[in-house]
């Protein structure tokens, strides 16, 4: 199954994407945490209406119809996957584009770490969003290490209102030294201790993965 969903995804979905205005494309496996074993695929899109039109781009494409046949044409008894989960996003304000640093030497020696951040209403959710977006968190996350891909708000999925990021590292002990760093950086410290922005106030809980990009990831 692990086989036939690569395969498919490298040689047909994420170039008929590419051709039909989409991407770059992210394909990834989860090396820590809850879903694995599982694959994510990151599609940017540049609008709503971009997203609704993709299926129908897709069935008009001929080079991605060949090559998806094995794909679609999976059996009960060899499915393509055991099921597929989808969740829009939309990007921040002020994050409108994904921030991508591919490895000049090989995708194996990076790793991501997304993050969902769940609210207990609407209006503490979007609090969140603007602590990010405008109110100088993501700006400590730059200067202490911790390098953003994209930020968004999600629009569908469980456990909503919530946001979505994705960061990325060298390797895991970087990744735990700029969180450490960031934990004791005295503006976050301040940050995090302002009335109506702690933790306890507007965050009910924070989903965490760690990431490998696939060999035919585009980020």
């Amino acid at each position: 199954m692990k086989e036939r969903l690569d395969a498919y995804l490298r040689a047909a979905f994420i170039p008929a994407a590419r051709r039909a205005g989409c991407g770059p494309v992210g394909a990834f496996t989860v090396t820590i945490g809850p879903g694995s074993p599982s694959v994510y695929v990151l599609v940017p899109y540049r609008s709503i209406a971009d997203f609704i039109a993709l299926p129908s781009k897709l069935t008009a494409d001929r080079s991605y119809g060949k090559a998806a046949e094995p794909f679609h044409d999976a059996t009960p008894e060899g499915p393509p996957y055991a099921s597929l989960d989808v969740k829009l996003m939309q990007a921040f304000p002020n994050f409108p584009r994904m921030e991508l640093a591919r490895n000049p030497h090989n995708n194996k020696s990076r790793i991501f770490e997304l993050r969902t951040y769940h609210s207990h209403s609407e209006k503490a959710g979007a609090t969140k969003i603007r602590m990010f977006d405008t109110g100088g968190e993501i700006e400590i996350f730059r200067r202490t290490g911790l390098k953003p891909v994209f930020f968004a708000q999600d629009l569908t999925g469980s456990r909503l209102p919530s946001l979505t990021y994705l960061l990325t590292f060298p390797d895991l002990a970087t990744r735990d030294r700029n969180w450490s760093t960031f934990g004791a950086d005295p503006a976050w410290r301040k940050l995090i201790a302002t009335p109506g922005l702690t933790d306890r106030e507007i965050t009910t809980g924070i989903d965490n993965q760690i990431l490998s990009p696939t060999p035919y990831s585009q980020i």
